[in-house]
C-alpha cells in the first residue's frame, strides 16, 4: 500500500486490510479524506460496507478460533507491543503531520497524540507482562484447587472517533491485543489515515496474520454491522450519545459485551480563592483557555462550561474573553498557530446553529462567535471557527445542555459551594470535571461529590495510561486505560478442581 508522510495520495488506495493483506472494497467504491485547513481532498481511501465487513469479521473469527495468537506466552504479547511502542516513537513526525492534516489539529498537538499512543501500547505490555498467571481461591480443603484465571474475550470491534483518532484506536486496540483478542477496527471516515498507518506497524512488529483487520466506511453500514454480528464478542463505541445508543441497541440481540465512550459535557468550578493573587489567576485563565479551545474543543472531556464564583465573574470572563480573541488560528502545520480548524464543514454549521441558539435564549457574546476572516494562515475553504465566549447561561440554554464539540465556552456563576456542586452535576453527562480552589478540604469535599468519572483538582485535561477512563449517566459504559481497561477485553473463567473425589451420596439408589 502506498504511503507518504503527506497521507495516502490521490489515487485511490487498498485500505481495508482482511488477512494480512490490503485490499480495495468489495463494491469498488471509494472516498475522498479532505483537509479541513482548505477543504480539499488529499487521499482517497476505500470505502466499505457490509460485504467487506463480513469478510474482515471472518478473518478474525479464524485467526481467534484457529491461530496462535490467543494462545501466545503473555511475555512475547507483551514483547509485541513494546515493539509497537518503539515503531511509534521512530515514526512519531511523520505521523503526528499526518495525524495534523487528518484532523486539523496542531502538529504540536499531532506529536503529543502520537506520544500518547506509544505510552498506551508500552503501558499494556508491562501491565500484562507484571500480571500473575491467576487468583488462588481458598476452598477450604487441601483437596480443592481452586483459580480465577482470564481469557481474552474473542472478536472484538472497535469503532473509533474523528477527533483523536489513532489515540482513540490505540486505547483499543492496545488492551484488545494484549489480552490475546482478534479486531476489526472501523476508524472515522473523516479521518482513518493514522488508523490505517496503524496496522503497518503492528505487522512490523510481527503481529500475525489475521490477527488485526480494519474496514474504512461510514457507520451506518460498517459499524452498524459490526455491532449485530453474531460472530463478534465485543464492540467497543467512542463517539456521540446518538450512536453509541444505536451501537447498544444493535449489539443487545446478540449478548455481546459491550463498552461505550459518549462524551460529556465537562464542568470547570472556579472558586474566587483561586485566583487570591495575580499569578493565581493568571493560571485559572490560562487552563479555562486550554480546558475549553484545545483541538478547537473537539474534545470529549472539553471543559466547556465554565462555573465560576460570582464575585470574580466580570474580572475572570473578562480576561478570558480578551485571551480568546488573541488565539491564532490557522493550519495546524503552520508555526506559531495555536488551534486549527473543525474537522468538517457539518461541524462547523453544528457549532453555529449552537451559538444562535444561545444568543436566541439570552446568552451574551463575550468573544468569538464567528467564522474569521480569510488570510495567509486561514484558507477561504477551510473551516475554520473563532474561540467563542458566551456569558450569561443557564442550564435551559441547549448550549448549555448539550455536547456541542466545538470551539464554545460557556459561563455559569454561583454564590456557594453547594451551588457549585449542583449545577456540575446538573448534566445527564458525567465524563470530567475541573475544581479550582486553593483550600484543600474545599477540594476534596467537591471532588467527592462530583458525579464524573475524572475529576481535577487545579487542572485540566491530563489522564494517565495507568488509571482508568469514562464517566457517569451517559458518558457511557465501561473503562478505558487502567487495570478496568484490560478487563474489559477479557472474561473471568473460575476453574475448581477436586483433587481429591469421592461419591457425593445425595441419591440414595
Amino acid at each position: 500500500m502506498a504511503d507518504t508522510a503527506d497521507g495516502l495520495g490521490l489515487e485511490a488506495q487498498a485500505t481495508i486490510h482482511v488477512s494480512g493483506e490490503w485490499r480495495e472494497a468489495v463494491s469498488g467504491a471509494t472516498r475522498e479524506v479532505l483537509d479541513p485547513a482548505d477543504g480539499l481532498p488529499f487521499a482517497v481511501v476505500a470505502e466499505g460496507d457490509e460485504k467487506d465487513t463480513d469478510l474482515a469479521v471472518a478473518a478474525a473469527r479464524h485467526a481467534f478460533d484457529h491461530g496462535d495468537w490467543p494462545r501466545t506466552p503473555v511475555t512475547e504479547r507483551a514483547a509485541l507491543l513494546r515493539r509497537v511502542a518503539d515503531l511509534l516513537v521512530r515514526d512519531r513526525e511523520q505521523l503526528g503531520l499526518l495525524e495534523s492534516r487528518d484532523a486539523g489539529k496542531t502538529a504540536e498537538e499531532g506529536r503529543v497524540d502520537i506520544d500518547c499512543v506509544a505510552d498506551a501500547f508500552r503501558y499494556f505490555g508491562d501491565l500484562v507482562a507484571a500480571e500473575s498467571p491467576g487468583r488462588i481461591v481458598d476452598a477450604g480443603s487441601p483437596d480443592i484447587h481452586s483459580v480465577v484465571v482470564h481469557e481474552p474475550v474473542g472478536v472484538c470491534a472497535l469503532i473509533t472517533p474523528w477527533n483523536y483518532p489513532l489515540l482513540q484506536a490505540s486505547w483499543k486496540i492496545a488492551p484488545a491485543l494484549a489480552a490475546g483478542n482478534t479486531f476489526v477496527v472501523k476508524p472515522s471516515e473523516i479521518t482513518p489515515l493514522t488508523t490505517i498507518a496503524l496496522i503497518d506497524l503492528l505487522a512490523e512488529a510481527g503481529l500475525p496474520t489475521g490477527v488485526a483487520g480494519l474496514v474504512t466506511g461510514p457507520g451506518h453500514t460498517v459499524g452498524a454491522r459490526l455491532a449485530e454480528h453474531p460472530d463478534v464478542d465485543l464492540v467497543s463505541f467512542t463517539g456521540g450519545l446518538v450512536s453509541g445508543t444505536k451501537v447498544a441497541q444493535a449489539a443487545a440481540p446478540s449478548v455481546k459485551k459491550v463498552a461505550l465512550e459518549l462524551g460529556g459535557k465537562n464542568p470547570n468550578v472556579v472558586f474566587a480563592d483561586a485566583c487570591a493573587t495575580d499569578e493565581d489567576f493568571d493560571t485559572a485563565v490560562d487552563q479555562a483557555l486550554n480546558a475549553a479551545f484545545i483541538h478547537s474543543g473537539q474534545v470529549c472531556s472539553a471543559g466547556a462550561r465554565l462555573i465560576v464564583e460570582e464575585s470574580l465573574r466580570e474580572r475572570f470572563v473578562a480576561e478570558l474573553a480578551r485571551r480568546a480573541q488573541k488565539i491564532r488560528l490557522g493550519r495546524g502545520t503552520e508555526d506559531g498557530v495555536e488551534c486549527g480548524p473543525l474537522v468538517s464543514e457539518q461541524q462547523r454549521a453544528k457549532v453555529e446553529a449552537y451559538v444562535a441558539s444561545a444568543l436566541a435564549e439570552g446568552a451574551v457574546l463575550r468573544a468569538g462567535g464567528r467564522r474569521p476572516e480569510p488570510s495567509a494562515e486561514r484558507a477561504a475553504g477551510g473551516y475554520f471557527y473563532e474561540p467563542t465566549v458566551l456569558d450569561q447561561c443557564h442550564r435551559e440554554m441547549r448550549v448549555v445542555r448539550e455536547e456541542v464539540f466545538g470551539p464554545v465556552l460557556t459561563v455559569e456563576t454561583f454564590r456557594t459551594e453547594d451551588e457549585a456542586v449542583t449545577l456540575a452535576n446538573d448534566t445527564e453527562y458525567g465524563l470530567a470535571g475541573g475544581v479550582w480552589t486553593t483550600d484543600g478540604a474545599k477540594a476534596r469535599r467537591v471532588a467527592a461529590r462530583l458525579r464524573h468519572g475524572t475529576v481535577w483538582i487545579n487542572d485540566f485535561h491530563p489522564y494517565l495510561p495507568q488509571a482508568e477512563w469514562g464517566g457517569f449517566g451517559k458518558s457511557g459504559v465501561g473503562r478505558e486505560l487502567g487495570p478496568a481497561g484490560l478487563a474489559e477485553y477479557r472474561e473471568t473463567k473460575h476453574v475448581y478442581q477436586n483433587l481429591a473425589p469421592k461419591p457425593v451420596r445425595w441419591f440414595a439408589g
